[in-house]
């Protein structure tokens, strides 16, 4: 079967940048922003034809269509990229919907939105590996810092995280490798930035300013109790 051209896309020459963001509601509009903005073309599918207007012209492409006709995404070429994500929120069914139709084109990678752990638990039935929560995930993000002196708090994985705070003044002057941060904390201190510097992967012969900001990852416990031992 011939590939078909979507809106200037041409899924024959499409790279595994090539991503369809399905569902542009806060999330799925600031998703295919930031994927614009990491270089990569971005296709853009919503029903609401006034959310698809204020795009117009941000994305590679965005189009009002319903995402959940198995026609619709086979004109929009959807089955031959490598990468879509469902945006789509609100609508626990079109979610679904989608998902199940992608699932059935065998799109190789497939990122869902779940805005409950039901739901989450649903796509996950259904085959989808990558499920997000994103207003979830923010609210645990937030509350660390807003509980931490840290600046700034990922989760990597169930029980292991990533830190950005501040250098405790105890450790200031003090080689990393003497610090015996790692003993202590059961936390390993992989990046730092000097006040008037840019980040630098962190060595053993690193010296520690007051000041310095610091990237620290380990088990989410000691890496939050670190964190909150720097104020």
């Amino acid at each position: 079967m011939a590939k078909h051209r979507f809106f200037g896309i041409d899924p024959a020459r499409s790279s595994p940048e090539t991503v369809a963001v399905i569902g542009l509601g806060r999330f799925g509009q600031s998703l295919a922003l930031e994927l614009m903005n990491d270089g990569a073309e971005v296709l853009g599918i919503d029903a609401r034809e006034d959310v698809v207007q204020s795009l117009n012209g941000q994305l590679t492409h965005v189009v009002t269509a319903d995402a959940t006709s198995e026609q619709v995404l086979r004109q929009l070429s959807v089955p031959e990229l490598d990468r879509v994500v469902i945006a789509i929120g609100s609508d626990i069914q079109a979610s679904i919907l989608v998902t199940s139709l992608l699932l059935r084109f065998r799109i190789p990678q497939i990122w869902a939105k779940a805005v409950s752990e039901p739901h989450g638990l649903i796509l996950e039935q259904l085959g989808i590996h990558h499920v997000v929560y994103p207003e979830k995930d923010m609210g645990r993000r937030v509350a660390h810092m807003v509980l931490g002196s840290m600046q700034d708090f990922i989760e990597i994985d169930t029980d292991f995280a990533m830190v950005k705070t501040e250098v405790n003044p105890a450790y200031a002057g003090v080689r990393l490798g003497d610090s015996g941060i790692r003993r202590k904390h059961e936390v390993t201190v992989s990046a730092v930035k000097h006040r008037s510097g840019s980040w630098q992967a962190a060595t053993e012969d690193t010296v520690l300013q007051a000041g310095d900001t610091i990237l620290v990852t380990g088990p989410t416990r000691q890496a939050e109790r670190f964190a909150r031992s720097t104020s």
